[in-house]
Parts: structure tokens; C-alpha cells; sequence
């Protein structure tokens, strides 16, 4: 007698994300993006993170955009716009095992009337006009032109672009900057120290359900004849197999296989998926917000992200086996404040591979 399977798909409250391109509008501030690469799209105009705030704690240098989403709180009228921004250093040496020093995340959330935004939705069309100087925000606010983060110190020739670092000041100089500083020439070089640029498009988690009639008296009667005539040496390797951190892992290959291009997984106040049973964090290990709110789970950066960054290198290479990021329970008010926020980096064990 075999047993009958029924087969349907349930939403599991988790929200994947994925890359598609997109026309360079469609990524702009005013149209409250998720992206991945490229400049930030800032939210708030004004108070932008400093570049104390974003630099590697392993390095000291300038940490670069990795990625924002958009996430408003429904119902929460301080959050009716509300961004997370990841940041990461370039330093392959900066990514020792479970080190988080190398990343920063914060937060930005206006109300739907705000200094900034029009009061209704963005037009899904491109704008008639708009501006092409991407280092000046509206709010007057100079950005660095190699990293579109908060810019002060201007090129002592020019005075017309501004960095937030000796260091991305070097950096451009030697890209572009060296050819048009005091001409009116602008170079037409790609900008290679931003990741590659893309949009990150969401779409509901679905699992296949499968009901199963369990098997019959004669099939388990099998099942325990054949398991007695294992060797012990057979069983041995089988319970190695089956350890807490292979659980871990395969659990995580298994719920990640029907959607393998996700590259990440949101789900506020869930839990998140871990690769390792290893360098979980308890509850000690997640420092609560300064307003004195517990910090909770958002969403996770998956691993399949770096397939699209460019990092690899023959020697080293930036990685991770997932991010996950931790923001204040409360989505505390800042006033136009960037917020900082919470991340975890665990990476996979060494015999492990997705």
C-alpha cells in the first residue's frame, strides 16, 4: 500500500529579495529605493553619517555603500519613509571569521510630510528634469564624489568636488580626477570603487507543502531490518553526518534551494536563517538601541549577493556566510538623525560550501 502526497505552496511571512536592473532614475532618492551598489539614495537631506561614523574598526578606513532598503512600518507615522542602509569595507584582511567590525548599519525615517518629499507617491515615470549634479543634495549638503557619502574636504585646485576622506580624495585623483581638475573636461571613467549598481526587487517566500500518509507497518518493519544490519562503523559516520552544525546547514541549503538567486531574506521581528550552528548570538549579544529599546531581527544579506560585487580577487576576497541585521523594536524618532544599528556576521564552517 503506498501512500498519497498532496502538494501546495504556503507564504512563510518572509520576503526575498532579488537584483534586476533598472534605469538610473528609478534609483534616486525621490523615488524611496531598495538597491544594491552604487551611491546611496539618502532618505533624510541633512545629517548625513560622518565619516568617523562609517570607517572600518579594523582599518580605520572609509567603509563603501553596500546596499539600502526600504522599509516603512505601517502604521507608524514617524516611519511612514523609513531606509536601512549596510555598509562594508573594501579590506580583504578586514574579514577575519565572525567579525562584524568591517560593516555599519544605519537607519532613516521621515513622516509622510517632511521637509524633503512631496507629500503623494512618486510618479512611476521618469521626470521631465532633474538634477545632474549627484554631489550637492537638495538640502545643499555636499557628498563625496567617489563614495556619494557626506563630502567637506574639497580638492584644493578645483574647489569644486568634495571628499569625505584623504583617502577617496587619493583614490579619485588617480581614476579621474587627475585629468579634469582645472579644465572644464569631465571624464567619462567608470567609477570601479562602488559595487556594481542594481535594483532590489521583493516578491513573498513560498514553500511547497507536501502532505504524506505515513508508510505502513510493513515498510517501517523494513526500514528498522535494514538499519540493524549497518556496520557501527557506518552508524558512526551517519551521527557525525547528523551533527547540530550540518542540521544547521542543511536546513539552510534546503530552504534556500526553490529561491537560489535571493540575496535577501526580510522578515521584521522573525528569525532569521543560519548557516552554522556556530556564533549564534544570544540575547547578551545584541546591544539594545540607545533609546533603551530591545533591538529585534529585520532582515539577513545572503551569501549569493557576492556572485554580483566583483570582489573576487586571486588572493583574497571580501565574504561572509550571512548578514543579519538587528534595528531598535521601537523605530525610536531621530529627527532627521541617521540612526545606528545593529549587525551580525556569521560565516560558515570550514568544510562547509553553499
Amino acid at each position: 500500500m503506498s501512500g498519497s502526497r498532496t502538494d501546495s505552496e504556503r507564504e512563510t511571512g518572509v520576503v526575498l529579495g532579488f537584483l534586476e536592473e533598472a534605469e538610473r532614475w528609478q534609483l534616486a532618492s525621490a523615488q524611496f529605493p531598495s538597491k544594491v551598489g552604487g551611491k546611496p539614495a539618502w532618505l533624510s537631506l541633512l545629517n548625513l553619517p560622518t565619516v568617523a561614523e562609517l570607517v572600518c574598526e579594523t582599518c580605520q578606513l572609509p567603509t563603501v555603500f553596500l546596499l539600502q532598503v526600504y522599509a516603512p512600518i505601517v502604521g507608524q507615522e514617524r516611519s511612514f519613509h523609513r531606509t536601512l542602509y549596510v555598509f562594508c569595507c573594501k579590506t580583504p584582511a578586514c574579514y577575519t571569521a565572525n567579525d562584524n567590525r568591517c560593516f555599519k548599519v544605519y537607519r532613516s525615517q521621515l513622516p509622510r510630510k517632511n521637509d524633503f518629499y512631496p507629500y503623494d507617491p512618486p510618479s512611476d515615470e521618469e521626470p521631465a528634469a532633474r538634477a545632474d549634479d549627484e554631489c550637492v543634495l537638495g538640502s545643499g549638503v555636499k557628498l563625496c564624489r567617489l563614495c556619494g557619502c557626506a563630502g567637506h574636504k574639497a580638492c584644493s585646485r578645483c574647489h569644486t568636488v568634495t571628499y569625505c576622506s584623504k583617502e577617496h580624495q587619493a583614490t579619485d585623483w588617480k581614476q579621474r580626477h587627475k585629468k579634469e581638475c582645472s579644465t572644464s573636461s569631465v571624464s567619462d571613467a567608470v567609477n570601479m570603487f562602488l559595487f556594481p549598481e542594481w535594483e532590489l526587487v521583493t516578491e513573498p517566500e513560498k514553500l511547497l507543502v507536501t502532505d504524506d500518509e505515513p508508510p505502513d507497518s510493513n515498510s517501517l518493519q523494513q526500514a528498522n531490518i535494514a538499519s540493524s544490519d549497518l556496520e557501527e562503523s557506518e552508524l558512526e559516520s551517519m551521527a557525525l553526518h547528523e551533527s547540530q552544525d550540518s542540521k544547521i546547514f542543511q536546513k539552510f541549503k534546503e530552504r534556500i534551494a526553490t529561491e537560489p538567486h535571493q540575496v535577501l531574506r526580510y522578515c521584521r521581528e522573525g528569525s532569521p536563517l543560519w548557516v552554522s550552528s556556530k556564533h549564534v548570538p544570544g540575547k547578551d549579544d545584541i546591544p539594545k538601541c540607545p533609546c533603551g529599546a530591545n533591538r529585534i531581527f529585520e532582515f539577513q544579506v545572503m551569501p549569493q549577493l557576492l556572485n554580483h560585487l566583483k570582489v573576487d580577487r586571486p588572493d583574497a576576497s571580501i565574504d561572509w556566510g550571512t548578514l543579519v541585521v538587528f534595528t531598535c523594536a521601537a523605530s525610536c524618532d531621530q529627527v532627521n538623525n541617521y540612526s545606528a544599528e545593529f549587525i551580525w556576521k556569521q560565516d560558515f564552517s570550514v568544510d562547509q560550501a553553499v
